[in-house]
């Protein structure tokens, strides 16, 4: 048996998950021991009656259909030994010892922040929700988030409508979408990001997952952004996991009237940083990212890297553009024919200079500088 034949026949054994996989690679120093071990040993690392039945008989329906899911283009299996393992996930105890995913591999090694909230926002926060999640993937961050309804699914629009990366991290197999509303989004999401689940096929979604698919979300990112999120929610349950993983939590403050802006108001009065704009993001991680391998500029970026001007005086790009709307109120086409630069990249850097309070919308679909 190779050893990712062992990982397979391990990861599709009924009852056994991360921690159980964990417990026997330590007790039995190899995955291909802990496969050749004894009822008796496998009883004393806590296996039950019938998960040590089905290591002991030979490999069931699972391991064939998950082989031949593996034998489409886009479908990985990742395990904790892997080189394409990803480097933050591998710092959690335990991490979790393997991984399926649909898409590209490419944007593990990528600086990536997670943006997650309520399943009902309001529509502020699903704006909010929209808005950081354009803006952060335009700035080149993936934008990592778990495919739920709300501020999750905002999240993930909001970064392929910028051309830009996005991971989902499920609470099922990946051969399933929860919730089914999310199909286009999710089919979207494989075809220019990532989905990745710890959970075999045919898992479907069941409330002790979603704990384990959130801890991943806060363990792969470099920072947890909350947008919108009440006192008992998963999400304040992902900000907590991220902190005690050494990461950067960020929370979008709300009004006092909002019960959905408790959660992050809580997290702020525990050490959350207050969040009004991606400056606030971008600043705090700069540090952290740093050391991130990146692919080269492409989509949004490389719209935004068209201006001769920008390259030749080292000249930032917003504040081109923002010297490109002079003082009176300007509208997307004259930007364009100003800077030379495509009209997607001119909107995401507009919207970017709009979330700093650079420039405000005015009527007739124009913007000017604020005050």
């Amino acid at each position: 048996m190779t050893d990712r034949a062992a990982w397979l026949r391990l990861a599709t054994t009924p009852g056994i998950g991360a921690t159980l996989a964990a417990r026997l690679i330590e007790r039995f120093g190899s995955v291909e021991a802990a496969l050749a071990g004894s009822d008796t040993a496998w009883r004393e690392v806590g296996l039950s009656a019938p998960t040590r039945r089905a290591l002991a008989e030979p490999p069931g329906d699972g391991l064939t259909a998950t082989e031949a899911w593996l034998a489409e283009d886009g479908h990985h299996f990742l395990t904790v030994d892997d080189a394409s393992y990803p480097a933050a996930l591998a710092e959690l105890d335990p991490p979790p010892p393997w991984l399926y995913a649909l898409g590209d591999l490419d944007l593990l090694d990528y600086p990536a922040i997670a943006i997650v909230g309520s399943r009902n926002p309001t529509h502020a926060g699903r704006e909010a929700a929209h808005e950081f999640g354009r803006a952060l993937a335009a700035a080149g961050l993936v934008v990592v988030s778990g495919l739920a309804r709300g501020i999750d699914a905002a999240a993930h629009e909001g970064a392929l409508d910028a051309d830009g990366f996005t991971i989902a991290v499920t609470g099922t197999g990946l051969d399933r979408v929860y919730p089914a509303a999310n199909k286009a989004l999710a089919e979207r999401i494989a075809e220019r990001g990532l989905l990745l689940s710890e959970f075999g096929l045919g898992t479907h979604p069941a409330r002790g997952n979603f704990p384990r698919r959130n801890r991943v979300i806060a363990g792969l990112c470099t920072a947890t952004l909350v947008v919108e999120a009440a006192r008992a929610s998963g999400s304040l349950i992902t900000a907590r996991m991220a902190s005690a993983a050494n990461r950067e939590v960020f929370a979008l403050p709300g009004s006092i009237h909002n019960p959905l802006a408790r959660g992050c108001h809580q997290l702020i009065r525990e050490g959350a940083k207050l969040v009004e704009t991606t400056d606030h993001i971008l600043e705090e991680i700069a540090g952290s990212i740093g050391g991130y391998r990146r692919r080269p500029t492409t989509g949004i970026e490389a719209g935004m890297k068209t201006s001769t001007a920008a390259e030749s005086t080292g000249q930032d790009d917003s504040d081109e553009l923002l010297t490109a709307i002079g003082h009176d109120p300007v509208r997307i086409d004259d930007l364009v024919a100003r800077t030379g630069w495509k009209a997607d990249a001119v909107s995401s850097t507009l919207l970017i200079l709009e979330l700093e309070g650079r420039v405000q919308a005015v009527a007739g679909g124009a913007y000017i500088r604020s005050a």
